[in-house]
């Protein structure tokens, strides 16, 4: 912890000077209760000042029941700690906010209070439980909106659906009609337990999942294999179906994650149809099998594979006011099976095909295997592109309310440029806001309103902050910084963060950083390019370093640490060696000469001195 406090003084002197103030009571104030309070101050206090902070920059004065436990100055509203930032910010007698804020003022506040907020800590026992407690709760919620909603209300969100997703949607359908779902195994973990290469010798297959997907299709090269693949695959009933294994996984120290494990075989076709979904949805055209070209009505509106469209309406929006971005909690464990069935009501093989691959029940920490209400958690593969679908569906009722009509072509193009979805992340325009936000909690969903902005200058999506169009950006430690070279990740994780800190122009913190892993790395810490495999210093001023040329190819060489991955050795039978090829996309897995041998995630990382290229 030792370290943190360094580091965190080092950023806030370099800020100070940059702001004009001081930070050294402030790093009186950090010292004292971080005695008191551990960890938990650093994680968990300063990132609560943090959410007030730009709850008042969103109302434009202090929020109202904010910066409770801060202590205030003589007759003045706004806090001591950080005060030096705050009233470069907001006036310090009225708490509103002042007609020119400074922009690095408002930056530095972020910075030394959100610098620890997602550093990788387990939780302790209470807030695992706590957050389990939660998800089962959640689930309690879900299936009390599925009985309390309308069926106008659930009628209203199939008309819109079919109207924005309907082509995307009638895609999918036919492509599990005509059996042209390719089906893909991921590198995580499974329910089952499956690893690597053994996935494609996996004998579990569903009675509900063979109806649709034939496992004499989906698990066996061609019908050579097929008797004796029915020798050893157990067909289960769905009274017996292996539930998802939910786990939690480091998030903050606050809360933990909460994920589900899903059964190979799901997992193995959700992915192919979700591989399907992604390419329609982000296809600005749709061609039927009949050859007919059509304009993908949903093109842009929801996203999967980059964040820099939902960025840059951030962006727009904290420079004209006119764009609010929204934030739910719970995303994804709001989504209800019921209201998936609806999004799929009038694609018949999609929806058994989905329904097929949903795991129906899950294996809970302390509560035994429950029957689930909502559609998937974290883990499934279709959960990301359903919700999206769903929460685009909702933003556009809610527009679509404001201006008194329902949801057709017209408004969807009309709209399509100022909303977009991206997981949670939403962003619509602000006069439709207040509409937006009743839609949603009718429906069941929970507005995060302290990551939600829409009054001020304020925006945030996907990552990417912005004041009045300025970047207000931060980086973020994610481990402890490291102490000695057998610390792999951290160190791994230390030199990211020194670029991050260089880039954004704080140099003095991104020397004490490199003066850190210098000693650290014995010396072997050159000047690279970002693009470089080498754990290095980027530098926009220097570029990268040459201390060698390659003995044949003449190219730059310098000496530093790569990062190595150890692939697990996993055997495969000659029948799932010939399912495995016969199902590669791309360049995969060819492009592994090995890939018939080792498998799944790598199960050790290190770093190795070598000579490599700078860039």
């Amino acid at each position: 912890m030792k370290s943190l406090m360094m580091l965190w003084q080092v950023a806030a002197i370099e800020l100070a000077v940059r702001c004009g103030t001081s930070t050294s009571r402030d790093y009186e104030t950090v010292v004292r209760r971080s005695e008191h309070e551990g960890e938990s101050f650093l994680t968990i206090s300063l990132p609560a000042f943090c959410k007030d902070f730009e709850k008042s920059l969103d109302e434009g004065r202090l929020a109202l029941g904010s910066f409770v436990g801060w202590k205030t100055g003589k007759g003045e509203v706004i806090p001591l700690f950080l005060g030096g930032f705050m009233a470069r910010v907001f006036d310090r007698r009225t708490g509103w906010l002042l007609d020119e804020p400074d922009v690095d003022a408002i930056f530095a506040i972020r910075q030394l209070t959100l610098m620890f907020s997602k550093i990788l800590i387990p939780c302790s026992d209470a807030r695992v439980k706590k957050a389990i407690d939660g998800y089962i709760e959640c689930e309690k919620e879900v299936r009390r909106n599925d009985a309390d909603m309308s069926e106008l209300l659930l009628e209203e969100f199939e008309q819109a659906s079919s109207v924005i997703f309907g082509d995307v949607l009638q895609q999918v359908d036919e492509d599990i009609y005509y059996r042209s779902i390719i089906p893909k195994h991921g590198p995580g973990a499974t329910a089952d337990r499956l690893k690597g290469n053994r996935k494609f010798d996996q004998v579990e297959w569903t009675e509900r999942l063979e109806r649709i997907f034939p496992f004499g299709d989906f698990l066996v090269p061609n019908p050579r294999y097929h008797l004796d693949a029915l020798s050893r695959v157990e067909f289960l009933e769905p009274g017996m179906e292996r539930p998802v294994r939910v786990i939690t996984v480091p998030k903050t120290l606050k809360t933990p994650r909460i994920i589900a494990i899903e059964p190979t075989c799901m997992q193995y076709v959700q992915q192919g149809i979700m591989a399907k979904l992604v390419e329609y949805l982000e296809s600005p055209l749709l061609v039927s099998r009949s050859g007919v070209r059509m304009y993908n009505r949903a093109h842009g509106l929801v996203g999967f594979t980059d964040q820099t469209p939902n960025q840059r309406l951030a962006r727009e929006g904290s420079l004209s006011s006119e764009l609010a971005t929204l934030d739910l909690s719970e995303a994804s464990d709001r989504v209800s099976n019921q209201l998936v069935r609806r999004l799929l009501e009038r694609h018949p093989h999609l929806a058994e095909g989905v329904d097929a691959s949903r795991s129906r029940k899950a294996d809970v920490p302390g509560h035994g295997v429950i029957r689930l209400a909502k559609f998937a958690s974290m883990g499934s593969a279709l959960t990301f592109p359903v919700e999206a679908m769903v929460f685009a569906t909702v933003a556009m009722m809610g527009i679509a309310a404001e201006h008194s009509q329902r949801v057709t072509p017209g408004l969807v193009s009309k709209f399509r440029n100022v909303v977009r979805v991206y997981g949670d992340d939403i962003i619509v325009p602000v006069d439709s806001v207040h509409s937006v936000v009743r839609y949603l909690e009718a429906f069941g969903f929970r507005v995060n309103r302290g990551k939600s902005f829409w009054t001020g200058k304020f925006r945030e999506s996907c990552g990417k902050e912005y004041y009045d169009g300025t970047d207000v950006s931060i980086a973020r430690v994610r481990r402890h910084i490291p102490a000695q070279l057998d610390h792999v990740e951290e160190i791994v994780s230390a030199v990211s963060l020194r670029n991050q800190f260089y880039e954004l122009g704080m140099w003095q913190t991104a020397k004490h950083l490199d003066n850190i892993l210098d000693k650290i790395l014995q010396g072997n810490y050159p000047l690279v390019a970002p693009e470089s495999p080498v754990l290095g210093r980027v530098s926009a001023a220097f570029g990268y370093e040459t201390q060698k040329l390659h003995a044949t190819l003449h190219s730059p060489l310098v000496k530093g640490y790569v990062v190595q991955s150890r692939i697990p050795v996993s055997p495969i039978s000659g029948v799932g060696a010939l399912l495995k090829c016969l199902l590669k996309q791309g360049d995969e897995p060819f492009a592994d000469s090995r890939h018939l041998q080792r498998g799944g995630r790598p199960d050790a990382v290190n770093i190795k001195l070598r000579w490599s290229q700078p860039f």
